[in-house]
C-alpha cells in the first residue's frame, strides 16, 4: 500500500475516490497499495472549509487507558479536551465560583463548600486579602459542580473582622472570572481552650465568662458543683457528699457572654473541741442552671445526721444521711453502731452512698465518667466514711476521699475539680478534734462544640 498525500480527488495511487468516501466506506483493498507517512498526514494542509468530527461523550466515558495527546469532545462540560499525561485538560472552560458556604473563624481550621461553573476535576482555591496571597490549596476534587477546602491556618490566623477574598484556578491554570468574600468571625473564647478530634474546648476550674463570638448553635456541657468535706467525730465522722453535676447540650447565640461561677471545695473540719459536721461544698453557676454543692459528712454533735446537697453527706450513728438533689447526685449512707460506729459514705453522681457497719465505714458512692474533655474522667464520687478505733476499716472514696480509721489521721481530700467528697476522719474517744475530716474537691465547667458544624 502506498498514500502519497490524502487529496480531494483521492488517497495517492490507492484508488480512494471521494466517493469512496463518503459513507465511510474505506476497507483495505481500497487502500490498496498506499503508504501512510506521517508527513502526509500531519504536515499537509487541510484546506477544507468544513469540520473534523472528535469523539464524543460524556465525563463517565472517557478512555480508560489515554494516549498523550489524546482528544476529545466532553460533552458533561461542554468542552474540547485532551489528555496531557496525568489528566484531562479542558480547553476553553473559564471557571466561576459561584457561592461559598461556611464561615471562616479565628484558630478554627472549618470546611468551607464551593459551589463551582466550568471548573475541571480538580482545581485550586485561592486565599487573598487585598492584594497579598495568604494561601493557595491544590488539587482540590470537584464532583457535581462542587469542591471543599479547609481553611488553612495562614487565613484563620488572621483578625476577626478582615475581609477575605476566595477565588479558583482550573488545573489547566486558567482563573475564575470573580471571587466571594468572607469576612473573619471570632472564635468562641474563656477557660482553657483544647481540642479533640472535631471539638473545640473550654475547661473552666475558676469563676469566669465564656463568650461565645462568632460562633453559635449547639454546645454540649458538664457542670459540677464543689464537694463536702466529711464530718469530724470522735466515733469516726461522715463522708462528705459529691457536688452535684449537670450535664447536657444548650443552644447558644454568637456574640453573647455567659458568666461562670466555679464552687469551691469545701474545707475540713480539723481541731475543734467537739464534734463538727463536715462544710457543704459552693455551687456552681452557668446558663441559669446550679449544681448544688455536696452536704458535709456527719458528726455526734448534731445527732450524727449528714448535711443535704448536690449529693447528701453519709452520717454517724445514730443520724440519718443527707438527701441529694434529684437529677444531680444521690443520698449519702447511713452510719454502723458499736464497736467501731463506721460511718456512712457520702453520696456520688452514680450512685448512694454506702452504708456503715460495726467494724467498717460505708464506702463514698460512685462518680459518673464524662469525656466531654476527650478523654475519660470520673466526676463527682463521693467521701468514704471514718471509723472509731485502728480495728476499723475506713471506707474507700467513690473518686472522692476516702475516711480514715480511728487513731490513725485524717481524712482524705476529693481531688480537685472532680467536685469528690471529702473522707471522714478517723475517731478517737481522748481527744474529738486530733484527726480533721478531708476537704471537698472544687467544682468545674466544661463546654464543647463540634467544629464541623460551624
Amino acid at each position: 500500500m502506498a498514500i502519497d498525500k490524502i487529496t480531494a480527488t483521492g488517497l495517492g495511487d490507492g484508488g480512494v475516490s471521494t466517493a469512496d468516501l463518503a459513507d465511510g466506506a474505506v476497507t483495505a483493498a481500497k487502500l490498496d497499495s498506499a503508504a501512510v507517512t506521517p508527513t502526509a498526514v500531519s504536515d499537509t494542509a487541510n484546506t477544507s472549509t468544513g469540520g473534523l468530527s472528535l469523539p464524543t461523550g460524556t465525563t463517565a466515558q472517557r478512555p480508560s487507558s489515554p494516549d498523550i495527546g489524546e482528544s476529545r469532545m466532553n460533552t458533561t462540560l461542554g468542552s474540547l479536551e485532551f489528555y496531557d499525561g496525568n489528566s484531562w485538560i479542558a480547553t476553553n472552560l473559564i471557571p466561576t465560583l459561584d457561592s461559598v458556604a461556611g464561615n471562616i473563624y479565628t484558630a478554627i481550621a472549618t470546611t468551607l463548600t464551593l459551589s463551582l461553573s466550568n471548573a475541571s476535576d480538580s482545581i485550586d482555591v485561592v486565599f487573598k486579602e487585598g492584594s497579598t496571597t495568604l494561601a493557595t490549596v491544590t488539587g482540590r476534587s470537584v464532583s457535581s459542580g462542587s469542591a471543599t477546602v479547609v481553611v488553612p491556618s495562614a487565613v484563620y490566623g488572621q483578625t476577626a473582622g478582615d475581609t477575605i477574598n476566595i477565588s479558583i484556578r482550573n488545573q489547566d491554570g486558567t482563573p475564575s472570572s470573580n471571587s466571594q468574600t468572607k469576612t473573619v468571625l471570632a472564635s468562641s473564647t474563656g477557660g482553657t481552650i483544647t481540642t479533640s478530634g472535631n471539638y473545640r474546648i473550654h475547661t473552666f476550674t475558676s469563676s469566669s465568662n465564656f463568650i461565645t463570638g462568632g460562633v453559635s448553635g449547639s454546645f454540649e456541657y458538664l457542670l459540677v458543683a464543689g464537694g463536702g468535706s466529711g464530718g469530724m467525730a470522735h466515733t469516726g465522722g461522715g463522708g462528705g457528699g459529691a457536688g452535684g453535676m449537670i450535664t447536657g447540650t444548650i443552644t447558644l447565640g454568637a456574640s453573647t457572654t455567659y458568666p461562670i461561677v466555679i464552687g469551691a471545695g469545701a474545707g475540713g473540719v480539723g481541731a475543734p473541741s467537739s464534734d463538727t459536721q463536715g462544710n457543704d461544698g459552693g455551687n456552681s453557676t452557668v446558663f441559669s442552671l446550679t449544681a448544688i454543692g455536696g452536704g458535709g459528712g456527719g458528726a455526734w454533735n448534731a445527732a450524727g445526721a449528714g448535711r443535704n446537697g448536690g449529693s447528701g453527706g453519709g452520717s454517724e450513728n445514730p443520724g440519718s444521711p443527707g438527701s441529694g438533689t434529684s437529677g444531680q447526685g444521690n443520698n449519702g449512707g447511713t452510719g454502723g453502731t458499736a464497736p467501731n460506729y463506721g460511718a456512712g459514705g457520702g453520696g456520688g453522681k452514680g450512685s448512694v452512698g454506702g452504708n456503715g457497719s460495726t467494724s467498717a465505714g460505708g464506702s463514698g458512692g460512685s462518680g459518673s465518667a464524662s469525656s466531654i474533655s476527650g478523654s475519660s474522667v470520673t466526676y463527682a464520687g463521693g467521701g468514704g466514711g471514718g471509723t472509731y478505733t485502728g480495728s476499723g476499716t475506713p471506707g474507700a472514696g467513690g473518686s472522692g476521699g476516702g475516711g480514715s480509721a480511728g487513731n490513725t489521721g485524717v481524712g482524705t481530700s476529693g481531688t480537685a475539680n472532680t467536685g469528690g467528697g471529702g473522707g471522714g476522719n478517723g475517731g478517737t474517744a481522748t481527744s474529738p478534734g486530733a484527726h480533721a475530716s478531708g476537704a471537698g474537691g472544687s467544682g468545674i465547667f466544661i463546654v464543647r462544640y463540634d467544629t464541623t458544624s460551624l
